[in-house]
């Protein structure tokens, strides 16, 4: 299984302008994603450092520079998709130089400090030291559409992204009725993200002396912190998958709120509510945790965000469950994933598989038109490996 992960992504290793990144995956995205690529480069970067800094150096000299409704570009934020193409080059579609993605940015800022961590250098970050400074000016000042602390989105292109982060599809994010929320929109792992970035930032700016900057930073991580309050359902005991834009949190039962586990974003009892809630029987298949938990007015196994498994969603997850010391979620995730890719043909973990329970087929369903193979699917089971061996880099000093 670890060998097909291995050479899948060494098949999606692409190159533009002489620097390597993963391509998201085929055949519906073969290019270059930020957040795609950028989780992928997370997943692997133990097997893959170099991967890593090309991705960051290639997206550093991609952020955006303007007020572009039409790109859902502005300054300082991290690209979600560059395509090519006839459509592309006749400038027929927004998506040939698109940005309307509101967690590439902060995910940028960690696989920088994660970099950092593997190889014990802060020569990158010296160098996109100036990105670094847009990108965060972006979380601040742009990403924060009303000034409460939190990453909202709102899709200004006419053809752009209606849902901008990983559950990308129009009926992605949805309340307990399954109607679509409403935007602006606030996520709860984009503000795990951000938090993270923050933290993790201000450790390097430390370092470089500037401990003015690093308070900056972790004053500003309290605030989201604090301000992810309003995402926690104290009837139902978990996070909401966002906000709409009333700021009322959807009740629904979703997966997104397994990321600030692998963010570190909570104190732990909190964290322990989000295992509770993620390896209930509505949320959890027996092959992993399903993107919308069944019971849920928009419950469908086979929608591509409502109630399907995502390999790199349980991923993270379960990265999460180690990092806060629950082993034996941990166990039952990684142990079902894993056993889930020795059923699929040639050992593949596809970008999804249907959300059936694991009572009624004895053998994972497969989502029809996903990618497969796809990138960050690849890194899945490598990334929980490294989680499950206890590996965790500390070179900086």
């Amino acid at each position: 299984v670890l060998r097909r992960s291995l050479l899948d992504l060494r098949l999606l290793s692409s190159e533009l302008d002489g620097r390597r990144y993963f391509a998201a995956g085929t055949p519906w995205y073969a290019t270059l994603f930020g957040r795609d690529s950028i989780i992928t480069a997370l997943e692997v970067l133990p097997f893959d450092l170099p991967v890593a800094e090309e991705t960051l150096r290639l997206l550093a000299e991609r952020l955006g520079t303007r007020f572009d409704d039409e790109h859902d570009e502005e300054p300082g934020k991290v690209i979600h998709e560059l395509r090519r193409g006839e459509l592309a080059e006749r400038g027929l579609t927004p998506l040939a130089r698109y940005y309307g993605t509101v967690d590439a940015t902060p995910l940028f800022l960690c696989l920088l400090c994660e970099h950092a961590d593997w190889t014990g250098s802060r020569e990158v970050f010296r160098e996109l030291r100036p990105q670094v400074e847009q990108a965060l000016r972006w979380l601040d000042d742009f990403g924060d559409l009303d000034g409460d602390g939190l990453l909202e989105y709102l899709c200004r292109s006419s053809n752009g992204l209606v849902n901008q982060g990983w559950k990308d599809s129009w009926d992605g994010i949805v309340d307990e009725h399954g109607v679509p929320l409403e935007a602006p929109i606030a996520l709860v792992e984009a503000q795990g993200y951000a938090i993270s970035a923050r933290r993790r930032l201000a450790r390097l700016f430390d370092l470089e002396g500037d401990t003015g900057r690093a308070a900056e930073l972790r004053d500003g991580a309290a605030r989201t912190a604090g301000a992810l309050e309003r995402f926690w359902l104290a009837d139902r005991r978990f996070y909401a998958m966002a906000l709409d834009a009333r700021k009322r949190p959807s009740p629904a039962l979703a997966s997104n709120q397994g990321h600030l586990l692998w963010a570190g974003a909570v104190p732990p009892e909190r964290a322990a509510a989000i295992r509770d809630a993620l390896m209930a029987e509505g949320a959890y298949s027996g092959w992993g945790v399903r993107t919308l938990a069944a019971g849920e007015r928009a419950f469908n196994p086979v929608g591509y965000h409502t109630g399907s498994i995502w390999p790199h969603d349980n991923a993270l997850f379960a990265a999460g469950l180690r990092r806060y010391g629950f082993d034996e979620a941990f166990l039952r995730v990684f142990d079902d994933l894993f056993e889930a890719a020795t059923r699929f043909a040639a050992y593949r973990l596809p970008e999804l598989f249907a959300g059936f329970s694991r009572t009624d087929y004895e053998d994972p369903v497969p989502y029809p038109v996903a990618c497969s193979p796809q990138a960050w699917a690849a890194g899945a089971l490598p990334s929980m490996l490294m989680a499950g061996l206890g590996l965790v880099p500390d070179a900086l000093e």
